[in-house]
């Protein structure tokens, strides 16, 4: 007799805990915590509960009432109908059940995180399946192989072709699951990717593309390892990596990334203003949040290199002086307000007064004087002994420096940048970018999501800080397709990866509108004129049909219907006895409709699920001549 039954036999000699065979589970929590008297002196009375939840601590017994609630608390001691179950068929690995198993337990729970996807309406949320179980060390290798792809189109201006080549020129869109998709691209790719940007899960509870709700942090960041790990490879030496997260997972994710990348190799981490304290927002407590965040690091921090980048500004007041007499030699220059200026030449405002004389427009400021050298010091000491006087020190390689009475006459037009095609007032581009709006983004390249959408500026500012023309960018978290319809109209190219299936908000139906020169986004600011062209492929999953066909069950006369296909075919898992299945099929559908679809979901072999490069041969796998072809063609550049 196990310590289980011991024990719950032990309490039925009391009603108040157990009677009938029915173990009354909160009472006996309860009474644990209250350290009841009866609850007590029933378990003295028994020398195996007295071993294993009291003390002995110089002849006083001190019972242990946190060992006794997680004990009775345990799946084990009063599983319930769904684990006693499996218990029942025999699910089990070398002789022992799922939960005492020693072999080794894969480092990503919710390894294939598989998301449920097509909703009409994203307040529509599903059960996400997930499948988080124990496999062997060979089995782990085996989950790492290639894949074969399949479904494999070409869309350019002219719709939909037959791939019969593929070259490492093309963009590539697979749907699939990333981390085995990561891992299939990683030989061909390796140290071939210039920048990889990732919008994944926020971990948030209601993440705008439906992804579990229900991760914990070391489940989250166990997800999020695996496939940072496998990024790192394809990274290119002089690459980066670019995510954004809010403050929920960040600082998790910073460390997890220092882990992984280096901390030596952090570039950045900048704050996006993404909303205004305004609606109902403005009624929760202060401060309100209105930021994600964008975290980069470097494959090679010495080796990356730096795109100095500028963001436009309001006018800078401090340039209030105005040289009228510009044209004269500057020994002669005279000067007057910005405000005389602007009702001088009748201009409306100070903006269009520096557009029209950007070299005239200026301030006077302290110059830095220990940070100057030499004859710059003398410079300035000698315009402090004759303030009327204008000297000038000629520089070859920089602008000439100008001092009166010791202090440096700046130049607006040093603060213009031509921006989007338009000379702006510019400012260096910081950490903090409150210049990009979320707002009115919902209809961008065609497709509709009302959350977790990013504005193609966004993604603009950052493939053009890290990359140039013909660099790859790879995307595993593609969504609605925001950072491939960028890339492609950035002369970039691209690999996208995405699991859910968005119907006609999906990333192939956005980037066929791209390439019909679609006018949102940054088409304008671009001067996008359409073309290019893009090839689609999806990771070969042979037996999908059976995860289809539980997902959509209507009842357990369906499920059986499945399970009658399921015990014949190959993907069944080598743990399940179908012969203990069909003697305890009573228990089974005594269980409710969603645990009879998560146990048939359990029981499939999901390294099955996937058809390996090296299997594609096999008779039991359904894959087609032309896609063997093409997939081989792939693996072979």
């Amino acid at each position: 007799m196990n310590l289980f039954t011991h024990i719950k036999e032990l309490l039925s000699k009391n009603e108040k805990f157990c009677k009938d065979g029915e173990l009354f589970k909160n009472n006996v929590v309860e009474a644990a915590l209250k350290l009841d008297i009866e609850l007590v002196k029933l378990l003295l009375t028994d020398d195996k509960a007295k071993e294993t939840f009291f003390s002995d601590i110089e002849g006083v017994m001190v019972f242990d009432k946190v060992k006794f609630q997680n004990f009775v608390s345990n799946k084990k001691f009063l599983p319930d109908s769904y684990t006693a179950f499996k218990n029942k068929i025999g699910l089990t690995a070398n002789r022992e059940f799922l939960t005492d198993s020693k072999e080794v337990v894969l480092d990503f729970p919710y390894k294939d995180c598989v998301l449920e996807g097509g909703q009409t309406k994203e307040d529509q949320k599903r059960k996400e399946i997930f499948w988080n179980e124990t496999l062997a060390p060979d089995d782990i290798d085996r989950l790492f192989e290639p894949k074969a792809f399949t479904n494999w189109k070409k869309y350019d201006k002219d719709g939909e072709h037959e791939v019969t080549n593929i070259s490492l020129d093309d963009n590539l869109i697979i749907k699939g699951n990333n981390l085995i998709a990561l891992h299939s691209l990683k030989e061909l790719y390796r140290g071939k990717i210039k920048l990889i940007y990732i919008d994944p899960p926020y971990n948030t509870g209601n993440d705008g593309f439906n992804y579990n709700d229900s991760f914990n942090h070391s489940s989250w960041l166990t997800f999020m390892k695996n496939r940072l790990e496998v990024a790192k490879e394809l990274l290119s030496n002089n690459g980066s990596i670019w995510m954004n997260i809010d403050d929920n997972e960040l600082p998790y994710l910073m460390i997890l990334c220092d882990e992984i990348f280096g901390k030596e190799n952090f570039l950045s981490l900048t704050s996006i203003k993404r909303s205004a304290a305004t609606g109902h927002k403005s009624i929760n407590p202060s401060p309100i949040s209105v930021t994600d965040y964008l975290i980069g690091y470097a494959k090679v921090k010495s080796q990356w290199k730096y795109k100095k980048s500028y963001t436009k500004r309001g006018y800078d007041t401090a340039y209030n002086k105005f040289i009228v007499n510009f044209e004269a030699e500057y020994k002669d220059w005279e000067y007057i307000s910005v405000k005389e200026a602007v009702k001088k030449f009748d201009i409306d405002t100070a903006d269009k007064l520096i557009a029209k004389f950007p070299n005239q427009v200026i301030r006077f400021a302290e110059p830095n004087y220990q940070g100057v050298g030499k004859e710059t010091r003398e410079l300035i000491d000698a315009s402090k002994n004759e303030p009327s006087k204008i000297f000038k020190q000629v520089r070859e390689k920089h602008l000439d420096i100008y001092l009166k009475n010791g202090q440096r006459i700046l130049f607006y037009k040093n603060k213009l940048k031509e921006i989007d095609g338009e000379v702006v007032t510019a400012e260096p581009l910081t950490n903090f970018w409150d210049d990009i709006p979320f707002q009115g983004i919902a209809k961008e390249g065609g497709v509709i999501l009302k959350k977790g959408k990013k504005p193609e500026k966004l993604l603009r500012r950052i493939i053009d800080l890290s990359t140039n023309k013909n660099d790859i960018v790879l995307d595993f978290h593609l969504g609605s397709g925001t950072t491939a319809a960028v890339a492609h109209k950035m002369g970039r190219r691209y690999i996208g990866v995405e699991q859910l299936d968005y119907g006609k908000n999906d990333s192939v139906i956005r980037l066929q509108n791209v390439i019909n020169k679609d006018e949102s986004g940054v088409s304008k600011l671009l001067n996008w004129k359409g073309g290019g062209s893009f090839i689609y492929t999806e990771i070969s999953n042979s037996k999908s049909e059976y995860v289809s066909s539980i997902n959509n069950a209507k009842d357990s006369i369906q499920l059986l219907e499945i399970w009658e296909k399921l015990k014949k075919d190959e993907c069944i898992s080598h743990k399940v006895s179908p012969s203990k299945f069909e003697k305890e099929v009573k228990d089974f559908k005594n269980l409710d409709l969603e645990q009879q679809k998560q146990f048939l979901l359990s029981i499939i072999d999901s390294n099955q699920l996937y058809v390996n490069y090296s299997d594609m041969e096999d008779k039991n796998h359904t894959v087609m001549d032309t896609d063997k072809d093409v997939t081989t063609k792939f693996y072979n550049l």
